[in-house]
């Protein structure tokens, strides 16, 4: 089902499913959790994919375009992304000495933030929360 969005969508900008944006894009959506182009490129080369490093590259703001991922943050100038998906909201905590990503959910976020919105007369389309600190294993 993804896939024939993801063609719809390139057909949309003239573009075209070519087998390496295919099986990038399977990669990415056969795999849990979050992901940075680097690791994709080596995952995708271990399975025999001729996907090159640059067409991970040139992939990822086509995918985040048509809203199949997001990014969710940047430690030291090094991007990871995570697939887009129907369930509910979540935030991250993100530990800055060994890069774990820690996904949650809460509800008093959600209506904090609708409540501001509200107030202000501001129609949310999204947020992103991100909490840097020290992880269990790194605060220690």
């Amino acid at each position: 089902m993804e896939k024939q969005k993801f063609k719809e969508f390139l057909v949309s900008k003239s573009l075209k499913l070519t087998r390496e944006r295919e099986e990038i894009l399977d990669e990415i959506y056969s795999a849990k959790g979050h992901f940075d182009p680097e690791e994709l490129s080596i995952r995708l080369k271990a399975k025999g994919s001729k996907a090159s490093r640059a067409s991970v590259y040139r992939t990822i703001p086509l995918l985040i375009e048509g809203g199949f991922i997001e990014k969710v943050e940047m430690v030291d100038r090094h991007a990871h992304y995570e697939r887009v998906s129907e369930k509910q909201h979540h935030d991250h905590l993100i530990c800055i000495k060994c890069g774990k990503i820690i996904e949650f959910h809460s509800p008093v976020l959600e209506m904090l933030q609708d409540e501001i919105c509200q107030k202000e007369t501001f129609k949310g389309i999204r947020h992103t929360l991100e909490i840097m600190g020290y992880c269990e294993g790194c605060n220690s």
